[in-house]
């Protein structure tokens, strides 16, 4: 069995730490990618990280995790309230995948209460912060 996990950051999570602080924290792509890391290695496993603002670029990713990964942790970022082929892509490759999202979406505008993913996501972290990111890890390595 593969020890790998994939790691997805979607479309403007490449500005965290400096994008709207006040809801976002002031913790960078960077900071996250090394908390997931940290947490997947506690439990012996590798992670694999991709950011990107192109929709296919995440699609391409998550398709190849077949190859190698045994789950996915995603903020799909904006895409999650508009994007059904990624919701196509994370159920056709057949991965267990944790949804995460750093601010509570269900305090914010209507339209991010939304997401095409919930009710496939075999874990959902919203709202703890980038501190979800490490708590997505370990739930969905509990269920492995």
């Amino acid at each position: 069995m593969s020890r790998r996990l994939l790691l997805v950051n979607g479309p403007n999570l490449n500005l965290l730490g400096t994008r709207e602080p006040e809801v976002y924290g002031t913790a960078t792509l960077a900071d996250v990618e090394r908390l997931a890391a940290d947490a997947a290695s506690a439990l012996g496993f590798e992670m694999r990280a991709i950011q990107s603002n192109h929709e296919g670029v995440l699609i391409d990713a998550i398709h190849a995790a077949r190859e190698d990964c045994v789950g996915i942790i995603i903020n799909p970022g904006g895409l999650t309230h508009t994007s059904v082929a990624l919701r196509d892509a994370l159920t056709g490759v057949g991965l267990p995948f944790a949804e995460v999202h750093i601010s509570d979406v269900y305090k914010r505008e209507e339209f991010r209460h939304h997401s095409y993913l919930h009710d496939v996501a075999a874990v959902r972290v919203i709202g703890r912060g980038v501190d979800g990111y490490a708590d997505a890890v370990r739930e969905l390595l509990a269920q492995l």
